[in-house]
């Protein structure tokens, strides 16, 4: 049985401050955040934070189709093919973070699925609400159990 873990990345500006969080259902959570960042970098920081937290199978369940679409559609397997270039022939943006999180998936029993942000998913949207305290706060979090009060700005 795999364990579910909802992940979300956020940043103000884009580039700008970011935050990123993961959050088991009735369990576990961890937020942070870079002070320069994009959107994309902090939903594949999510991620890479919560597969190297959580053992075991997981099922990593996000609003981002630039995370998803990766392992669904089998993008990282033509990166590698072309020697780290995408489909148009440029270099991979995130390629730092996408080794290692590849090199995990490759490992490991991850599936990841996608869910609708901002469309009334209870966890979806505990995460993000996390990722964007911990980008406004600056700071990181985490926990055994949901916080009972998120800060936003």
């Amino acid at each position: 049985m795999r364990t579910q873990i909802f992940t979300d990345g956020s940043c103000s500006g884009n580039p700008g401050p970011g935050g990123w969080a993961w959050i088991i259902p009735d369990g576990n959570f961890a937020s942070g955040y870079s002070p320069d960042t994009t959107n994309q970098r902090m939903e594949l920081i999510a991620v890479i934070e919560a597969v190297t937290a959580v053992k075991g199978p997981l099922e990593i369940i996000s609003d981002s189709t630039y995370v998803v679409n990766c392992f669904r559609d089998s993008w990282w397997k033509g990166w590698l093919k072309r020697n780290w270039k995408n489909s148009q022939r440029k270099p991979v943006a995130n390629r730092d973070l996408w080794e290692p999180l590849i090199a995990e998936y490759q490992n490991r029993d991850l599936m990841f699925t996608w869910v609708k942000g901002h469309g009334g998913d209870e966890w979806n949207d505990y995460a993000d609400r996390l990722a964007v305290e911990a980008g406004f706060l600056q700071a990181d979090r985490s926990g055994e159990e949901p916080p009972a009060e998120i800060i936003l700005p």
